[in-house]
């Protein structure tokens, strides 16, 4: 298995840009407002190309996306970019109630409430052919500890090859939303502004950077929001990242993807070729 996840960031800017999402603050802040429209934006792209197969005619190399809203956000992020323009793409979508894990390992800790939900939903195990198929596998997710720390177990049962490029993305949090209190704001406020996070996911994000090393895994949450227990809430150009405090806008979606080609973490600081 070739784990070198800086080239990722090759890998993401190969490609054309898309055009740049240029509301104004407080417009796109009534956009978000509208947390159903938001949320049909974070599933819509990443549900069309879910367990689309690899054409084996076409010649491009294979990249499958797969986790949860953190992943389709992941995805969004791509597009809104256009990057892995010269891949095939395709999607697998497991719940962030059920987590990423091989075979009936998670069974003990998924709540009784979600256990009907897990039964019908997509998993590692069911994905194994296509993973077999990808040449870049990158899993995105809200990971809970459990999962988390079954991880390294669910990547040996994976059997990736030595050709293959796996990807491990972790969380991001941006705390709690509240879009009323922030039309209030002037724009240098808004831009000055950090939000207390959630602890759950930094705590989860450097177990999961401690134990799979940089060489697999990203911590978004360091990329966008820095070093720290808070988080900006808005580009520099005063766009809103976050609609709900952990997905984002079509604006957060550009930005985040963005940050993972920058020049500090990108292939030219690593001297490294594009996949």
């Amino acid at each position: 298995m070739k784990i070198y996840v800086p080239l990722l960031l090759g890998l993401l800017c190969i490609g054309g840009m898309m055009p740049v999402w240029a509301d104004a603050a407080p417009d796109n802040l009534l956009k978000a407002a509208d947390t159903q429209a938001s949320g049909e934006y974070t599933r819509q792209r990443f549900l069309a190309v879910q367990k689309k197969p690899f054409d084996a005619v076409d010649s491009r190399k294979k990249a499958l996306i797969i986790g949860d809203s953190h992943a389709q956000d992941f995805f969004n992020g791509v597009l809104e970019n256009g990057y892995l323009s010269n891949y095939q793409l395709s999607t697998r979508y497991i719940p962030t109630r059920c987590q990423m894990v091989w075979g009936d390992k998670g069974a003990a800790f998924i709540q009784s409430k979600d256990t009907a939900l897990c039964a019908k939903s997509d998993n590692v195990m069911q994905a194994a052919a296509q993973i077999a198929e990808a040449d870049v596998i990158i899993m995105v997710a809200r990971w809970q500890d459990w999962a988390a720390k079954l991880l390294p177990e669910t990547i040996q049962q994976m059997q990736l090859r030595a050709d293959q490029q796996l990807i491990v993305l972790g969380a991001k949090d941006f705390g709690k939303i509240s879009i009323r209190n922030y039309l209030k704001l002037s724009a240098d406020e808004r831009l000055a502004l950090r939000n207390k996070v959630d602890p759950k996911p930094l705590a989860g994000n450097q177990w999961l950077r401690e134990t799979l090393g940089d060489k697999v895994f990203i911590d978004q949450q360091r990329l966008i929001c820095g070093e720290g227990d808070s988080c900006r809430l808005f580009t520099d150009a005063g766009e809103l990242l976050s609609y709900d405090g952990g997905h984002l806008t079509p604006a957060g979606a550009k930005y985040v993807g963005k940050l993972l080609c920058t020049p500090d973490m990108g292939m030219n600081s690593w001297g490294a070729s594009p996949l």
